[in-house]
């Protein structure tokens, strides 16, 4: 059985990621593949847990550290118990932030050195790193206005990352730059300021571009950056 692919988005709050898997999931579905969604941190029973503690913000006295310790044991449970199952079954997984959140947040916001970082990703990511990346990349005003109007609707309160001021966010972007600057050949920057319906082009051609047999492919449009 064919391995299945591996798919996250990144970026900071109020890119629109959890809007965009699930418009991805509709395309792969109507291409007849068969794909499950997820999250981070969550996406396994135990690591919901740790979500609830994690976006309380909660463990954010403990420092960084703590915190990355934290979204690892998470990671940890989330890989075991769903993404990799899925994957040796033959079903794509998607997953709405994964190990470069931990590198953004927690290595350039919370000055993690990078070889601690990398330590963690090696015990606990090991082998299964993403097949493509999809970093929806906006201004940060932006993105927090666009999250300010989602909690207002819903009716919900902030969480312990929007709550950080616009310099925070503003680190943030850079540092999911850097990411996609560092490993062109996995991660693929999406200008997430327009529209969802031209978003969802973008990333749907990303993905068709990058994981299609290499006879199939097809040329890349307007709106998407990233190296081959």
């Amino acid at each position: 059985m064919t391995r299945g692919r591996f798919i996250t988005f990144e970026g900071g709050e109020g890119a629109g990621k959890s809007t965009q898997v699930q418009r991805l999931m509709a395309r792969l579905d109507a291409a007849g593949i068969r794909a499950m969604a997820t999250r981070e941190p969550g996406g396994s029973p135990r690591a919901e847990e740790f979500r609830k503690v994690l976006l309380s913000g909660a463990a954010k006295e403990l420092g960084p550290m703590a915190e990355a310790l934290l979204f690892s044991a998470a990671r940890s449970d989330h890989l075991e118990h769903t993404i990799r199952p899925a994957l040796a079954r033959g079903i794509w997984v998607v997953c709405d932030r994964f190990a470069d959140s931990t590198r953004a947040y927690q290595g350039a916001l919370g000055n993690l050195e990078p070889a601690v970082i990398r330590a963690m990703e090696r015990i606990v990511v090991g082998s299964t790193y993403p097949d493509l990346t999809l970093i929806l990349d906006l201004p940060p005003e932006l993105g927090l206005a666009r999250a300010e109007a989602r909690r207002n609707a819903r009716n919900e309160g902030t969480d312990r990352f929007e709550a950080e001021d616009v310099g925070f966010h503003r680190v943030l972007r850079k540092a999911f730059l850097d990411i996609a600057e560092a490993e062109p050949e996995r991660c693929v920057v999406i200008d997430a300021s327009a529209a969802p319906e031209i978003v969802e082009e973008r990333v749907w051609e990303a993905v068709k571009t990058r994981l299609a047999p290499a006879t199939t492919r097809i040329k890349g449009k307007d709106g998407v950056r990233g190296g081959h």
